[in-house]
């Protein structure tokens, strides 16, 4: 290599830090660049991986994290780079192409200068303030909430009109109700450290890396943590929807699948987890609790039985099952009970993902389906006997786990981590990304 493209090498590494990266600064490449070019040619390949495809070995995916990255080798791509003399572009191609990504990076340059500028103070606990309060708690949130509110003009010690309207912003910053009132909720939200919205941003661009470089234009996105549905025409979103997703305990998993068919009408084959720990108790409790709500026992052809709850008002999967291969046994569904959708909170589900309008989102996967008009679906549904409605075009299903993400304009929304998997991942990366990294680079020195 060229002394010019040696430079270039060390510039790419200068920036691995605004990728989240750890330990691959340009400090550590010119402290063993003496033995010679390979110790950096082995500092810019693991780079070109971490940054490309994550910082994770296959052993450290848990079974719940079904989106995996794709094998990849830099190096037939980094040797072509280098005899073309095209480094810069060849590094420029190595992140996620996508703007949820780039709108991260940003965010964490951004978070970054605040950490950097001494973060916020801690919000001391108290009564709940809201308009009509003043004093030094008043003043104390104000400045907390300038550090991210640019839109925030500066005043005084009472809650004035301004000072209601960034605190609702705030709140859908955070997924919480925008009541304008600083309570329990909102004041944990507001303590979170910087440093540990540093590391949840960082945690999300890592697994921008497991999906593919090219995402379906059809498809549809759940957002597990805010428990939002988006049906995307390729990066236009038609439509967006309430849902209820896993509770802790019963996760629902990141994967990506295909939806091909939805069943009208669908009957519900009751796991034998919910049934044994949820409904057979209730019939011991209450004779005829079963019968009431329409289950019935299932043959099975080895000998075996179990519950199906008949389609119908009670059924718990509603009049629609959105179905897509999967090995979690999870798919989108109807529910009978639309009160979850009202709560700001909504991991509520066995892990299956509960949708606010499924008949619309029928309607939008349906329309060129000669014989399913919107007519034809609502017919059907009506007529209550079990259908399956097949799509003309299939589309792409991504369920993921986003807990932090950039909005339309460009501020960072952030999202609680129900499931710790997060902090698990912060972990995993710092207890092997780091290290590794290290090694490999010492050991090209050795």
């Amino acid at each position: 290599m060229t002394q010019a493209q040696i430079g270039e090498i060390r510039a790419v590494l200068g920036q691995a830090s605004g990728h989240g990266l750890a330990d691959r600064d340009e400090t550590q490449t010119r402290e063993v660049a003496p033995s010679g070019d390979d110790p950096l040619v082995t500092a810019i390949l693991d780079y070109a991986r971490a940054v490309h495809a994550g910082q994770l070995s296959a052993g450290d995916f848990l079974r719940e994290w079904g989106l995996r990255p794709a094998p990849y080798d830099p190096r037939p791509s980094f040797a072509d780079a280098v005899a073309r003399n095209q480094i810069r572009a060849w590094a420029a191609a190595l992140p996620p192409p996508y703007a949820g990504y780039d709108g991260l990076r940003r965010g964490l340059a951004a978070y970054r200068r605040i950490e950097a500028d001494g973060g916020w103070a801690r919000l001391a606990p108290g009564p709940d303030i809201g308009p009509g309060v003043q004093g030094a708690r008043v003043l104390a949130l104000r400045t907390r909430l300038a550090v991210e509110d640019k839109l925030l003009p500066a005043g005084g010690s009472a809650f004035d009109a301004d000072l209601l309207d960034a605190v609702r912003r705030a709140q859908r910053r955070y997924g919480l109700e925008p009541t304008g009132i600083v309570s329990t909720q909102t004041l944990a939200a507001l303590n979170v450290p910087v440093a540990a919205r540093v590391r949840q941003i960082v945690a999300n661009m890592e697994r921008w890396r497991w999906l593919p470089q090219d995402l379906a234009r059809n498809r549809i996105q759940v957002n597990i943590a805010a428990a939002v549905l988006t049906l995307f025409d390729g990066d236009a979103p038609v439509t967006s929807m309430r849902a209820v997703t896993g509770r802790p305990g019963d996760e629902t998993p990141m994967l990506q699948s295909t939806i091909t068919s939805i069943v009208l009408n669908p009957p519900w084959n009751v796991p034998t987890s919910i049934a044994t720990k949820e409904l057979l108790p209730k019939e011991q409790a209450h004779p005829g609790y079963l019968k009431r709500n329409g289950f019935k026992v299932i043959a099975l052809a080895d000998g075996g039985t179990r519950l199906q709850q008949q389609a119908g008002t009670k059924s718990a999967l509603g009049r629609y099952k959105f179905d897509f291969d999967n090995p979690y046994s999870v798919y989108l569904h109807d529910t009978p009970t639309q009160a979850t959708f009202s709560r700001y909170s909504r991991l509520a589900s066995h892990g299956c993902v509960r949708l606010e309008r499924p008949g619309e989102l029928a309607v939008l996967l349906l329309k060129d389906a000669p014989d399913w008009s919107s007519d034809a679906i609502a017919a059907a549904v009506a007529k209550g006997d079990t259908v399956r409605a097949r799509l003309q075009t299939p589309v792409a299903v991504y369920l993921l786990y986003w807990t932090a993400f950039a909005g339309a304009n460009g501020q960072i929304s952030f999202r609680g981590d129900p499931y710790g998997w997060d902090g698990m991942l912060m972990d995993k990366i710092d207890g092997r990304g780091r290290k590794e990294f290290v090694a490999d680079v010492l050991k090209g020195v050795r």
